[in-house]
């Protein structure tokens, strides 16, 4: 695992696509770019092809580059998503919270066990 290294990455959503070895972490994970994203991966789920490609710490368009013209590989760049706006909860004015209050149905009484029981006797000695 040296850099420069190509590798197929075989795990991931990235599993089956080309790589370079961009940059050496420690001794479990290293840089990764190329038809993959730029990002840090195990070994473990890297697998050497033999090849190597003369890369020194670089962007990843000179990698792009070293791609395209010694392994004919083409590697598209996707753009990010657009920011929108998040859209707010607007506040009710005054007005619409009393219509809206005035709307309700009134709730009905509740009546507990031991109201209950005390009405009991009443309606026995009527």
């Amino acid at each position: 695992m040296e850099v420069g290294s190509v590798c197929v990455k075989i795990a991931g959503r990235d599993a089956g696509l080309v790589c370079v070895i961009v940059e050496k972490i420690d001794s479990i994970y290293v840089m990764i770019d190329g038809q993959t994203r730029r990002r840090k991966c195990n070994i473990a789920h890297l697998e050497m092809t033999g090849k190597t490609l003369p890369i020194k710490k670089g962007s990843h368009d000179e990698v792009k580059k070293l791609f395209e013209s010694e392994m004919d590989i083409k590697i598209t760049d996707t753009k990010p998503k657009e920011k929108k706006e998040r859209p707010r909860k607007q506040r009710k004015s005054k007005q619409e919270k009393e219509e809206t209050k005035d709307k309700k149905k009134p709730a009905k009484e509740k009546i507990t066990k031991k109201q209950e029981k005390a009405k009991e006797p009443e309606e026995k000695s009527e």
